[in-house]
């Protein structure tokens, strides 16, 4: 088996002064440093103080299944010779918190919009998304059920 290591620095940026010394004196504010990367600044969920305009957890979870499911469905794609020429996807996640705060994803659905070149084999096309799960790191990942979603539109290029 072969393994792989990733690292990631996480740094809390929401310190205004006085530290955690109250629960509302601070801000939710961190980023993330993978070296070599851009820094990726962010924030809690807004539900829970953080600021909108940031990515939180959530964001982050749910866009890296949906980035890994679209990069091994081109893959598989490339494979099968379907020619994509556009993928675009608007995944959608739900959450539920508990009484006593505790939250977790329940599910999620991908929507992928996907573009192929004209002669493409739809069904086989479709097919495809039900193999990445076997191998997707972040899919197999996750404990909550991944549904699919897509929509295919042939390339009129």
């Amino acid at each position: 088996m072969k393994r792989h290591a990733y690292t990631s620095h996480i740094r809390w940026t929401g310190n205004t002064g006085q530290g955690t010394a109250s629960y509302r004196g601070y801000t939710r504010n961190w980023d993330v440093a993978v070296p070599g990367k851009p820094v990726i600044s962010c924030s809690n969920d807004p539900m829970l103080g953080g600021d909108p305009a940031l990515m939180n957890p959530e964001d982050l979870l749910l866009s890296a299944l949906s980035a890994c499911h679209m990069l091994w469905y081109l893959h598989l794609a490339s494979d099968a010779g379907i020619v994509v020429t556009g993928y675009e996807d608007t995944p959608e996640g739900l959450g539920e918190v508990e009484a006593n705060g505790a939250a977790r994803f329940v599910s999620a659905v991908l929507r992928p919009e996907i573009t192929v070149r004209p002669g493409a084999d739809l069904a086989r096309a479709e097919a495809l998304h039900h193999e990445i799960h076997k191998v997707c790191f972040i899919a197999r990942s996750v404990n909550f059920p991944v549904s699919i979603a897509a929509r295919f539109t042939i390339d009129a290029a």
